[in-house]
């Protein structure tokens, strides 16, 4: 039986082959259960898809409640009348299977699209370009359409959660090597073959997505029986795959002569220089130890103002929507001083995230001179995005002062990651703050369990799910002080 390469097969892949691997191969029952959170995408992917959809103010047949044989025969019947628009089709050709949400004609034949409930774009405003996991989906779809000569087009679509329809030009050059997505496409889809057909299989890799997979457990005990170097901070997948021909493990890193690779101002690992493969192997050794301290890099100086705020967003990125700034005061240094204030919303209204966003804003100025630490550059992105959204309450210059360096301290990517080192396999504020002894109340902490209990809140208005939210950013909050507090000892 054919096993078909489908869109989200190729999805997945860009993201974590070993996932694709999983699907096909392992046992059902090593799977974990699927998470709210990732449910809650589900459902707002169809309700936003079913919104678009409805919005498209011209004339669409609409196959997707059909099943799924018919639905196949339906879309071809489609495109052989020369249906302008449809919806749920369904498109195949040997071993390549196709579900796009929207086929279209044009003069140059039908051309595929899809609806997704993120932006179209990634990266900053100004170098922005498409995203490869959604390029490898809608390049499949364009495939099938070439080889089935009802299209000659190579610039399928995403309809994206800003309205935006962004064409994806497959054959458009991407960075200086002269690469195309249609590239990206054909390697991403020979190696799901590879996969398919068992000549290859992808070793299970740590990597950010990895928390809200099924296979998380599963891929997180082999890789700990392996001593995969993804165990190492900030070594992900292409580093490893770069280091496997010479070293195998984090032992392997610990023990390494570095000079053995090393050329001149190069190694003979790609991507990898000789600083990088020094911070990799001290990491190693940090991890091997069998009493592991972490260690400051070089010294670190911090604000000497009396009154510190730890401040941490809470933000549903699926409505666009800011729901809650949270604050834990100090004063003094001294921690019987704490006292968490919370600024969240009373409804999902533009008025009500203006006005928390105001009294956020004006609790910072009110507590001036003051430190601020934060956890990432997150808070201060979106800042940046509610200024801009309601430039009523503060100016830029406004928020650039709130988030000078001299005053405000990105802990993670100013502090953290840059002059310190931890026995960790990752510098998440919960693993470190876990690491240093700190407990969060929830039994699920995390930014995306806190989404999908906003979700929920906004649907019951119980109080319950509102002081979970707050009790969890209040932790949040104060693990960003007891964070501060440990560098200051190490």
């Amino acid at each position: 039986m054919t096993k078909h390469i489908t869109g989200s097969m190729l999805y997945d892949l860009v993201q974590c082959p070993t996932r694709v691997y999983m699907d096909c191969f392992a046992n059902p029952a090593d799977k974990v259960e699927v998470s709210p959170f990732v449910r809650l995408l589900w459902e707002r992917g169809s309700e936003h898809e079913a919104d678009i959809v409805s919005k498209l103010g011209e004339p669409c047949l609409d196959l997707a409640q059909l099943p799924v044989i018919e639905r196949e025969k339906k879309t071809i019947e489609a495109i052989r009348s020369g249906v302008p628009l449809i919806h749920g089709g369904r498109i195949r050709k040997d071993d390549l299977l196709g579900d796009p949400d929207l086929l279209r004609k044009t003069p140059y034949g039908y051309i595929a699209g899809d609806i997704k409930s993120g932006a179209g774009l990634e990266g900053n405003e100004d170098l922005s370009k498409p995203k490869k996991h959604y390029a490898v989906q809608v390049a499949l779809y364009t495939d099938i359409l070439l080889q089935l000569k009802i299209s000659r087009s190579y610039e399928p679509f995403i309809l994206d959660i800003n309205g935006q329809t962004i064409a994806y030009n497959l054959l458009a050059s991407l960075d200086k090597s002269g690469s195309t997505l249609w590239e990206t496409y054909e390697l991403s889809l020979q190696t799901a073959r590879d996969i398919v057909a068992k000549r290859t299989s992808p070793g299970p890799a740590c990597c950010a997505i990895c928390k809200l997979c099924q296979w998380y457990e599963a891929c997180k005990s082999e890789i700990k029986q392996l001593d995969d170097l993804t165990l190492i901070p900030g070594l992900g997948r292409s580093k490893r795959d770069a280091l496997s021909m010479c070293i195998d493990t984090v032992e392997d890193m610990a023990q390494c002569n570095i000079t053995a690779y090393t050329k001149g101002k190069k190694t003979i690992f790609s991507g990898i220089g000789p600083d990088s493969l020094l911070k990799f192997k001290q990491r190693a050794q940090l991890l091997k130890e069998p009493n592991p301290k972490p260690y400051l890099t070089e010294s670190i100086s911090f604000p000497t103002h009396s009154t510190e705020l730890f401040f941490d967003i809470e933000v549903d990125p699926l409505r666009d929507f800011c729901y809650l700034h949270g604050f834990v005061k100090r004063t003094n240094f001294d921690n019987t001083t704490e006292r968490f204030y919370g600024f969240f919303t009373e409804d999902e209204s533009c008025s009500e995230e203006r006005s928390e966003f105001r009294k956020a804003y004006e609790f910072i100025i009110s507590n001036k001179p003051c430190s601020i630490y934060y956890y990432s550059k997150y808070e201060r992105t979106i800042w940046r995005k509610l200024q801009s959204k309601y430039p009523t309450v503060c100016t830029p210059n406004d928020i650039e002062a709130i988030f000078d360096p001299e005053n405000a301290i990105d802990l993670y990517f100013d502090v953290v990651t840059k002059k310190t080192e931890w026995p960790t396999n990752d510098h998440s504020i919960k693993t470190l703050a876990k690491y240093l002894g700190f407990s969060w109340r929830d039994k699920n902490p995390s930014g995306a369990a806190s989404i999908e209990w906003f979700d929920k809140w906004v649907k019951s208005r119980d109080p319950g799910d509102k002081e979970r939210i707050l009790l969890y950013n209040e932790d949040d909050c104060r693990a960003t002080r007891i964070l501060l507090d440990g560098i200051k000892s190490l």
